[in-house]
Parts: structure tokens; C-alpha cells; sequence
């Protein structure tokens, strides 16, 4: 596994998320009201809905075109709805951020 660095936490508004390319697709990085950080696929299970453009809520993101609620702890769908999307683990160190892919790679913001 390999750490990439993705940015400082003040980048990521609260409650709001950037989307970041990687090899292993465009990951989603969320920021919850409380400070959580999250990291998600940035697709919905459902139509493929970019999930960094939905409205972050608790620990969970609604999808912008057919409002299934993901959760960002999990990436399973809430509700009646089923499906799910991939998690990869973040890192907070004094503000910095990072992610955790399975095989090295360079991140870079989209």
C-alpha cells in the first residue's frame, strides 16, 4: 500500500469534497462538517453520478442525480437502495492530507 499526499485539509471546504485522478479511478475526498475526512470512489453505484459534486450531510453524501444517500465511512448505499462504492483510507497528519492506494501512484488534483 502507498500513501499519497493530496493536500492540505483547508483545501477541502466543509461539508464539500474534491475529486483527485488516480490510477485506480477518481477518488472523491470529503471534509464533514466536523472535520472528518473521508475518501470514496467518485461514482454513485447507481448511474455513476459524481459523487464529489453531491451535498455532504453527517457522514454521508447524497448523489447529485437521483439523491441515493452513500455512506462515507462504508461507501455502501443507505436506505432501500443497495450497492456500494470502494473506501480508501485517509491520513491526517497537522492538516495534510493523504490516501492509501494498493499500488504506488501520483495523484494529481483534477
Amino acid at each position: 500500500m502507498s500513501w499519497i499526499t493530496i493536500g492540505e485539509i483547508d483545501d477541502i471546504p466543509q461539508r464539500g469534497a474534491r475529486c483527485i485522478k488516480t490510477p485506480a479511478g477518481k477518488i472523491a475526498v470529503f471534509r464533514t462538517a466536523d472535520n472528518a475526512v473521508y475518501a470514496i470512489e467518485n461514482r454513485c453505484p447507481h448511474k455513476n453520478g459524481p459523487l464529489s459534486e453531491g451535498i455532504v450531510h453527517g457522514a454521508a453524501v447524497t448523489c447529485p442525480l437521483h439523491n441515493w444517500v452513500i455512506s462515507l465511512e462504508t461507501g455502501e448505499a443507505l436506505g432501500a437502495d443497495e450497492g456500494g462504492v470502494r473506501t480508501f483510507p485517509v491520513r491526517n497528519e497537522n492538516g495534510l492530507l493523504s490516501i492509501a492506494l494498493a499500488e504506488p501512484a501520483l495523484a494529481a488534483a483534477e
